[in-house]
């Protein structure tokens, strides 16, 4: 039997890399030719705020073209804002951004009708196109055209204030730092309409990044978190260079870990609902923890978000209820909204969140049961290795292998999962106390370091 063919230039989430190296205005023209042969018609296009962004678009744009599509460009915008667009309006979607990459990154993010990233077969689909260089190009009466269509985002904006009672953030003041990326107006627009007093940082578009990386880590909100307690605000909230995630600092000034707040949002999300939540191996227990709590139960995928989505589609589609979705790492999808992570609609979920409980944001994180995860990550070329070793070691152990290896116990778990897109292996433990998990560490250490050495 045939091995499965794997993709080679898209990974999780797309196409990504350093501008110059591989990714060239040549590379994004080709994807794009791929992208309009497949998915011929009226395809949107839109762009985080990075310095190589209008190249790279104007070579996304021409491969279009090129190939007989036309092109709404709807210039600077969140990932969810242009899936939004293209899932009311367009055949396809392109969006050029490296998410929470550095600067010196850009990538390719393909969007299907219904708004979701294009699916791992579809995507080695592209690469076929892109490596044999076999596109329907176009003689000169059937290139296609262009129009720019920079207002519809505001559809986006309201959409994601119809999914929430009106006026909910009255009295409620909250700090923005959009990073200079592409949430630079949308997140601000979103919770001023829900009344919230809103003030922001860092929210002038610039691709250089000058005040803080396009991840937003604990290191570099410590500006917003002074923010925050000076002015008395209930939260801050900041994303990621394209918008798809949001983290929080809460109204202490403290930095809430991305699996708490999945747990506080699913919390919300479930509270008088029954059904299923859909997340990756890589999730906190305390998303089954909230789940029972709501009569909800966990099915657990592959890492990442498109592999979340999809699985939520598939689940209704056989007439199961799920009603949330996400990753802990601020990647959140509301199903009743759209399937892809939705940083906006987090924002604006925090609110509704805070609305209903009558409580501070710390006082909520504080309360969520005690849970301890200790992260590694360990550069190497032994991934296999690795795993068979750990495979062995815990086989005695319940192991759920749908994405490198985890071993649940009933007092912690593990997974240690290669990267897909470079030498790199994760390792994730959590417990209720750091003593296990601890202790589990150290069996893992013992199993995996004479590999490592």
């Amino acid at each position: 039997m045939a091995e499965a063919k794997k993709k080679q230039l898209f990974g999780t989430n797309g196409v990504r890399g350093v501008v110059g190296e591989l990714m060239t205005p040549e590379l994004v023209m080709k994807i794009a030719m791929a992208v309009g042969s497949m998915r011929p018609g009226t395809l949107a296009v839109g762009r985080d705020t990075r310095t190589s962004g209008p190249a790279l678009i104007a070579a996304a744009k021409a491969g279009l073209m090129a190939v007989g599509c036309n092109v709404v460009d709807c210039g600077i915008l969140p990932t969810p804002g242009l899936q939004y667009i293209v899932k009311e309006h367009f055949d396809a979607g392109i969006v050029i951004t490296a998410s929470h990459n550095p600067g010196e990154y850009n990538g390719v993010k393909v969007i299907e009708s219904d708004g979701t990233e294009m699916d791992d077969d579809n995507s080695i689909a592209i690469e076929d196109h892109v490596f044999s260089g076999t596109f329907s190009a176009k003689g000169w009466e059937a290139v296609g055209n262009e129009r720019s269509a920079p207002d519809l985002v505001q559809e986006y904006v309201e959409g994601v204030v119809s999914k929430v009672p009106a006026g909910i953030g009255e009295g409620m003041t909250v700090v923005i730092d959009a990073g200079c990326g592409a949430a630079y107006r949308t997140t601000a627009a979103i919770l001023s309409q829900l009344k919230c007093r809103v003030l922001t940082i860092n929210a002038q578009p610039d691709g250089r990044f000058p005040a803080r990386n396009p991840e937003p880590s604990e290191e570099g909100l410590a500006p917003m978190a002074d923010l925050v307690c000076s002015v008395g605000a209930a939260f801050g909230i900041a994303h990621d260079g394209d918008a798809d995630r949001a983290v929080f600092i809460d109204n202490k000034g403290r930095f809430v870990e991305e699996n708490k707040e999945f747990a506080l949002i699913a919390d919300a999300v479930c509270t008088g609902k029954s059904g299923i939540i859909v997340t990756p191996v890589s999730s906190s227990r305390l998303i089954e923890q909230i789940g029972s709590r709501n009569t909800c139960t966990v099915d657990y995928t592959a890492v990442g978000s498109i592999y979340v989505a999809r699985r939520m589609r598939a689940l209704l589609d056989e007439g199961k209820p799920v009603v949330f979705g996400g990753e802990g790492n601020g990647g959140l999808i509301y199903p009743d909204h759209q399937f892809c992570r939705d940083g906006g609609m987090t924002a604006a979920m925090m609110v509704h969140l805070l609305s209903m409980k009558k409580q501070a944001l710390s006082t909520l994180v504080d309360d969520l049961p005690p849970s301890v995860m200790l992260k590694h990550k360990f550069h190497t070329d032994k991934a296999k290795l690795l795993l068979d070793a750990v495979n062995k070691k815990f086989a005695s152990d319940m192991i759920n292998a749908v994405d490198g290896i985890r071993i649940d116990r009933p007092d912690a778990w593990a997974l240690i999962r290669p990267s897909g897109t470079e030498p790199l292996v994760r390792l994730y433990i959590e417990s209720a106390t750091e003593v296990v998990a601890k202790k589990f560490e150290t069996e893992i250490f013992d199993c995996i370091n004479p590999i490592l050495s």
